[in-house]
C-alpha cells in the first residue's frame, strides 16, 4: 500500500471510527442516565409510599387486619411489610414524629391519622407510577436507539471492511479462516447491552382507591384496631 493509499485508509478507518464510538456514547450517557433515575425512583419510593404504608400498618397493629385492608382496597405490597415493624416501638416513634393528629378524643384522632395517611399515600403511589410509566418509555426509547444503531453500524461488515483496508485486499490463507473467529469475539465484546427495564428493577403498586368508596369499610377495619391494641398511643405520635 502506498503513501496515498495509507493516507486514504487511515482517515476512512478515523471516518468509521468517529461516528461508531460518537454514537456509542451517546447511548452509554443515556443509559447511565437512566440507571441514575432508576436510583432515584426507588429513593422517591421509600419516602412518597414506604413510609406511609408503614404508618398504615403500625396504626392496623396485626398482619391479619392489614391482609383485611388488601381485600378492602384491592392493594396489594410486595416489598414494605415486614411483622418486625409492628411490634418496634422506636420505629413507631420515628416514623410518627411530627406527624399532625386531629380530633378530640383519642379513638378520634387515630381513625382521623389513619384517614389523614392514606390520603397522603394515594398522592404519593400517583406519583411514582407516573415516574415508573415515564421510566418504561425512556427504557424503550434506549432499546430503540440501540436496535437503529446497529441497523446502521453493522459490526461483522464494518470489521471486515477495515481488515480488507489493512491487507489491501491479500489476505493470507490463515489470516482469512482466523479473521471471521476474532470479528465474532470482539464484536460480542463490543456490544453493547440494553438496561433492564423498569419494570424488572422496581416494584409495581396498584392505586389506592379514593376514600369516600371504601371508608365505611376502612371506619370498621379501624375499630378493630383500635380496640385490639388497648388504647393505642396515638397522643404521642404527632410529638
Amino acid at each position: 500500500m502506498n503513501s496515498m493509499e495509507e493516507m486514504l485508509s487511515l482517515e476512512v478507518k478515523k471516518e468509521i471510527a468517529d461516528r461508531y464510538f460518537g454514537f456509542r456514547k451517546m447511548i452509554e450517557d443515556d443509559s447511565r442516565e437512566y440507571t441514575e433515575h432508576i436510583h432515584q425512583a426507588y429513593r422517591q419510593l421509600e419516602n412518597e409510599v414506604g413510609f406511609d404504608l408503614v404508618r398504615l400498618y403500625i396504626l392496623l397493629h396485626r398482619e391479619s387486619l392489614i391482609h383485611d385492608f388488601y381485600r378492602i382496597t384491592g392493594f396489594r405490597d410486595p416489598v414494605f411489610l415486614d411483622p418486625h415493624l409492628l411490634q418496634s416501638a422506636n420505629v413507631r416513634r420515628r416514623l410518627f414524629k411530627g406527624q399532625q393528629i386531629r380530633g378530640f378524643t383519642r379513638h378520634a384522632r387515630f381513625i382521623h391519622l389513619f384517614f389523614d395517611i392514606y390520603q397522603r399515600l394515594q398522592k404519593g403511589l400517583e406519583a411514582y407510577n407516573a415516574t415508573m410509566n415515564r421510566l418504561v418509555r425512556e427504557g424503550q426509547a434506549i432499546a430503540e436507539e440501540i436496535e437503529l444503531f446497529y441497523r446502521k453500524n453493522d459490526l461483522s461488515s464494518m470489521m471486515g471492511f477495515l481488515r480488507r483496508l489493512d491487507s489491501g485486499g491479500n489476505a493470507g490463507p490463515m489470516g482469512g479462516e482466523l479473521a471471521p473467529f476474532r470479528d465474532t469475539l470482539l464484536e460480542e465484546k463490543m456490544r453493547i447491552q440494553a438496561p433492564n427495564t423498569a419494570e424488572t428493577l422496581l416494584p409495581a403498586f396498584p392505586p389506592l382507591p379514593p376514600l369516600k368508596t371504601c371508608k365505611g369499610q376502612l371506619t370498621d377495619l379501624l375499630d378493630r384496631a383500635y380496640s385490639m391494641q388497648e388504647q393505642p398511643e396515638v397522643q404521642h405520635y404527632g410529638r
